[in-house]
């Protein structure tokens, strides 16, 4: 299994849910992704603005690879900044923005 620090977006609450930067493990296929306790499985030709939905509560979630240039959100510049959780922090700024983390002071 994979592990990536990816970009997951709560989509059952809207469009613009609330959002979360975190470390995902993957199975072989990519189609089963694992998340903080939680399963989510691949959506396919669902006609909702999801990807992923939790398997035991049926949320739908747009899950991504976090992107170089933070626009991660669906829709680009909606909704709150994503929470970033404190084991990829590091990483996250160093890795894939490349840029030292605006918290750090």
């Amino acid at each position: 299994m994979k592990f990536r620090i990816m970009y997951l977006e709560d989509k059952s609450k809207g469009l613009n849910g609330p959002a979360r930067i975190g470390r995902v493990r993957s199975s072989k296929t990519g189609e089963t992704l694992y998340y903080a306790g939680r399963t989510f499985e691949a959506l396919r030709n669902s006609g909702l603005k999801a990807n992923f939905r939790d398997l035991e509560t049926g949320q739908p979630f747009w899950i991504a690879r976090a992107r170089k240039d933070g626009g991660d959100r669906l829709y680009k510049g909606a909704g709150d900044p994503a929470v970033i959780d404190d084991d990829v922090r590091e990483e996250y700024w160093a890795k894939i923005r490349g840029i030292p983390d605006p918290a750090a002071g």
